[in-house]
């Protein structure tokens, strides 16, 4: 029984790393369909961490400057409805945090909103 349980484990985990592997493509090839958006390929995390500073001095419809990973992080709660980390609790101040620990849709539907949120700054 033991055995069978292990084998059970080892089953379930290939299926996550499968799913986590195709969930990291979608995300990153998601993110380099925005202009001005840098996304490297984590190698072990659920999580990317795309490069935005070419976001920092845009101006939100309401006329408030975006001036760092922070603000900007803000912003796409706000008005994209994303929740996203600012890059600052990292030591990675030009940078924000996107969880890829979400189904495809939501990957998807996710992307979307930030990318059309990010074309709002002027």
């Amino acid at each position: 029984e033991a055995l069978e349980n292990t084998t059970a484990q080892e089953a379930s985990v290939a299926e996550m790393k499968v799913a986590f592997t195709r969930r990291r493509s979608l995300i990153i090839s998601l993110l380099n369909e925005i202009p001005n958006v840098k996304t490297n390929t984590p190698e072990g995390a659920f999580y990317v961490f795309p490069e935005v500073e070419a976001y920092f001095g845009k101006k939100t419809e309401t006329g408030e400057v975006i001036k760092d990973s922070m603000d900007l992080s803000i912003y796409l709660l706000n008005v994209a409805h994303v929740s996203t980390v600012a890059g600052l609790a990292f030591g990675a101040p030009k940078n924000i945090r996107i969880s890829f620990a979400a189904s495809d849709e939501n990957i998807t539907n996710a992307i979307a909103l930030i990318k059309k949120a990010l074309a709002k700054l002027s």
